[in-house]
């Protein structure tokens, strides 16, 4: 089905391009501005999609009074949300250029494959188009004022969600020796009530149980005897050494169970599992 629909996205000649950087970095604040440098039509960030400063479709994640909320909707867990979106861009025959925004490339990817797109064929770094300082910045504004930025004008979220309206900010776009296209551009500062209340961490402790109850709701055969999980910019990463019965079809069995581990976690959780390994220590006899 994926393939598919690459055919025929490639056939209408669209381009997908990504955005990624961590959460609270100034990816979507520095959208509009990659958009411009592109020709790029539609924007796809936090559960919304974007098109001449105005959303056409979805619903913000930043609406949702809890992290692990957000994070479900910004990667369109909601089948029927995601439909809807997905439906909107289908009819968009104008639209030749995407960007989707993620805090990694497998969550960007993911959103394209949810939406029905084509994966990016170009991925851009928040820090290749922003300075260390100007990252560090939008950092502190978002863990210290819990300030977060929704790439379309005050009178799009006014309208849409006015209880975590906070202020605007405006930037003024310049093209390259096209001055009289120079204009200015708006930009909404949020402060969603999962922002006020803190953010909510999963510990290494709580991760660790909820694989071994994955491997154990698996197969109960199958023995963890080790688990180290470490975590990067991209997400997370799961380690499992593992004593397997003598007999186990290992290739399918242990690939099936990867992604068993992978959905469930994902699912319940809202985070991002970039890689479980599987080390299998000892067959049982």
């Amino acid at each position: 089905m994926n393939i598919l629909n690459n055919i025929v996205w490639k056939f209408k000649g669209v381009t997908v391009y990504a955005l990624v950087g961590e959460s609270g970095t100034g990816k979507s604040f520095r959208a509009k501005l990659l958009a411009q440098k592109y020709g790029i039509d539609v924007i796809i960030d936090d559960g919304l999609l974007i098109q001449d400063d105005k959303i056409i479709a979805g619903h913000s994640a930043k609406r949702e009074s809890t992290f692990l909320a957000a994070v479900r909707v910004a990667l369109f867990d909601d089948k029927e949300d995601r439909d809807a979106v997905a439906r909107v861009l289908q009819k968009k025959k104008s639209v030749k250029k995407i960007l989707i925004l993620g805090t990694s490339e497998k969550m960007v990817n993911k959103i394209a494959l949810r939406l029905q797109l084509p994966a990016p064929s170009k991925i851009i770094k928040i820090d290749e188009i922003a300075t260390q300082e100007e990252i560090d910045l939008a950092i502190r504004s978002r863990r210290i004022e819990g300030k977060h930025v929704i790439p379309v004008p005050a009178i799009e979220i006014k309208r849409s969600y006015p209880q975590i309206f906070y202020n605007t900010v405006k930037v003024f776009l310049r093209r390259k020796n096209k001055t009289p296209d120079s204009k200015i551009y708006e930009k909404s500062v949020v402060r969603p009530e999962f922002s006020k209340k803190g953010r909510i961490e999963i510990s290494e402790a709580a991760l660790s149980q909820m694989v071994m109850h994955c491997v154990s709701e698996f197969d109960k055969q199958i023995r963890v005897k080790k688990l180290t999980i470490k975590t990067d910019t991209r997400g997370y990463r799961f380690i499992i050494t593992i004593d397997v019965p003598f007999g186990m079809q290992l290739t399918g069995t242990i690939h099936t169970m990867q992604k068993y581990i992978i959905d469930n976690i994902e699912r319940y959780t809202g985070i991002l599992i970039e890689e479980v390994s599987i080390v299998i220590d000892k067959i049982m006899q």
